[in-house]
């Protein structure tokens, strides 16, 4: 890569041709504030004008994040006027924006106050009239704030980049801009997915998830039975909110901290994991014998299934019809356990600890109640996990590593713990179809070819004289080229896993910040980093297990034994199984 001399306050610096001056300041061990570049840099470049120097060659002051270096630049941020022109583009943004951070939920990680205080910004500095506020909360995943946003545009760029979506986008014009789906529509009627990445991105608390935290505060005043259930992308990254390093297993003290927090049972997903497979696996096996609808779509990733019904009503039957993991688990124990334990279903309670926002609104769906109650009654997020341990006074990282309770729900394989990455719920899969086809196990257990990040991934499979095609993808981006391919009928697939957000749930929207601004312990490449430390957190407790296939699972075998009767039985699709329906988006 070819070079470029140049200085910064008078210090020469040899740099890589092409960078910006955000990027080569970086890069020379300086950090310019900025409320793009070093955190996830998808934003309207150039707007915010926080990151403004002086430099030569240019007429007056430059937003650094897009003005690109060149032989001989002489770049100073220190400058009177550079630092009197930051401070004051902060200012600006503060005058329209809601001062109420002692109640805001992004108070510990707003960037707007990191920036604020970096550039020694001051408080009603430009006094006026602000902009109209639009308060949108009709969703149960995502609330929209406008009084708390600042244009930085990184929420459209995200929709964009994931989803291939334009959910949401500048409406009006001059002071009264704001963004919004169109014609400022609430997320309930409009073609949002409720996946939460435009949350990830948000720098202030203009987007945030909904809490439910209230919801576990009353059922504890009622007297309710509690089950807290942990999907298995929460213990690759709550302990990011106390100060540990990305990809960081936390499992025992996320246990501890659950017992601590006052739960009657503390149990893991990947029970329902599990049983998913065993329920998924049969139903492909079962549509390849006997000419079902092919291929087949995993239907784990709510997000994805919002995105089918709105976008894709025409494709719905090649979705199984497994209910997610969690729900599957809801619906398990408000039926056996409840029964085994004597226990009315209405006293019992369960919470899911998700990564994901839009779980929330799938604990919704009519078709996840059984006699009027539902599966699951409350959805947190990885990060309000993290609110509710603060609040408790517990010191998470002096906690002793326990357990998941072990009775009737608590054993898990390998297998399951996988599902929280792209391509995990396929390679499960995989290795219960390769027993069922063939009566003994894949001698490496791992299936390599469905694993990394690529936005489509592909393998073809000769499962002993049974050849397998199939396809993963993460993000509606890429997910819709697969699905245009089904419905010209060019599709060469017979199984293909879906999650919606990039990276699969370890990436969800309900994961913690991945901010550079605060994490100064980490590399400086954690951006493109952090979903591979995650995914190998996973990883490697899937290697740790003694078992690591789903139908070897001793408690899922007594299971179907003493309740459900086989795979796929009348029974197990009466609780573990859901339908779709096509949607309109734009519902009045």
């Amino acid at each position: 890569m070819a070079k470029t001399n140049i200085k910064i306050e008078g210090v020469p610096y040899q740099v890589e041709e092409g960078l910006t001056i955000l990027e080569a300041a970086k890069a020379c061990g300086y950090e310019i504030p900025s409320l793009c570049a070093f955190n996830h840099g998808e934003c309207s470049k150039g707007s915010c004008r926080v990151c403004l120097v002086e430099a030569t060659g240019a007429r007056g002051l430059v937003a650094s994040c897009v003005y690109p270096v060149n032989e001989g630049i002489e770049i100073s941020i220190s400058s009177p006027a550079a630092v009197a022109a930051r401070r004051a583009s902060v200012e600006l943004l503060l005058s329209n924006h809601s001062m109420m951070c002692q109640q805001c939920d992004k108070n510990e990680y707003c960037e707007l106050l990191h920036v604020a205080r970096a550039t020694g910004a001051r408080e009603n500095m430009f006094r006026g009239t602000h902009t109209p506020t639009t308060y949108d909360d009709l969703t149960p995943a995502v609330v929209r704030d406008t009084s708390k946003c600042i244009l930085c545009g990184r929420c459209v760029e995200r929709c964009k980049s994931a989803h291939g979506k334009g959910v949401l986008g500048f409406e009006n014009r001059g002071f009264n801009t704001i963004v919004a789906p169109a014609e400022n529509r609430s997320f309930d009627k409009s073609p949002c997915i409720l996946c939460g990445q435009c949350v990830s991105v948000c720098p202030t608390g203009a987007l945030m998830e909904k809490s439910e935290i209230d919801k576990i505060d009353q059922a504890k005043k009622q007297g309710k039975h509690l089950i807290v259930q942990a999907a298995p992308a929460v213990r690759s990254a709550l302990g990011e909110e106390f100060g540990m390093k990305i990809g960081t297993p936390v499992t025992g003290k996320m246990v501890a901290a659950l017992r601590r927090l006052g739960f009657n049972k503390v149990y893991d997903t990947n029970f329902a994991a599990d049983l998913t497979i065993m329920e998924e696996a049969t139903e492909l096996l079962g549509r390849i014998k006997n000419g079902g609808k092919l291929p087949m779509i995993t239907s784990c990733s709510p997000g994805w299934i919002n995105y089918a019904e709105i976008n894709n009503g025409d494709l719905l039957e090649h979705l199984s019809t497994c209910k997610s993991p969690h729900e599957m688990f809801g619906a398990i124990a408000k039926t056996y356990y409840a029964e085994t334990n004597g226990i009315d279903p209405k006293d019992i309670f369960v919470v899911s600890v998700m990564p994901c926002t839009a779980k929330k609104g799938e604990k919704e769906r009519e078709q996840l109640k059984t006699n009027d109650i539902p599966d699951v009654d409350a959805v947190i997020t990885t990060r309000e996990l993290g609110k509710l341990i603060k609040r408790s006074g517990i010191n998470f990282t002096k906690l002793p590593d326990e357990e998941f309770d072990q009775d009737l729900l608590g054993d898990y394989t390998g297998a399951a713990v996988i599902f929280g990455v792209t391509g995990g719920v396929m390679e499960a899969a995989l290795r219960t179809a390769y027993y069922s086809l063939t009566g003994k196990e894949h001698d490496l257990v791992k299936f390599e070819q469905v694993r990394g990040f690529d936005g489509i991934k592909e393998a073809s499979l000769d499962i002993d004289g049974t050849v397998i095609n199939v396809a993963v993808a993460h993000g509606m981006k890429y997910a819709q080229v697969l699905l245009d391919d089904i419905r010209a009928g060019k599709s060469k697939y017979h199984f293909i896993e879906i999650m919606g957000c990039p990276g699969g749930c370890i990436a969800g929207g309900g994961q913690p910040y991945v901010k550079s601004c605060f994490l100064p312990n980490e590399d400086d490449d954690i951006l493109d980093t952090y979903k591979e430390k995650r995914a190998a957190a996973l990883y490697s407790e899937d290697q740790r297990q003694t078992v690591r296939q789903s139908h070897n699972n001793a408690q899922i075998q007594k299971l179907y034994k003493e309740y459900l009767g086989e795979p796929n039985s009348h029974k197990a699709h009466e609780i573990l199984h859901t339908s779709y329906k096509a949607r309109d988006a734009f519902r009045d």
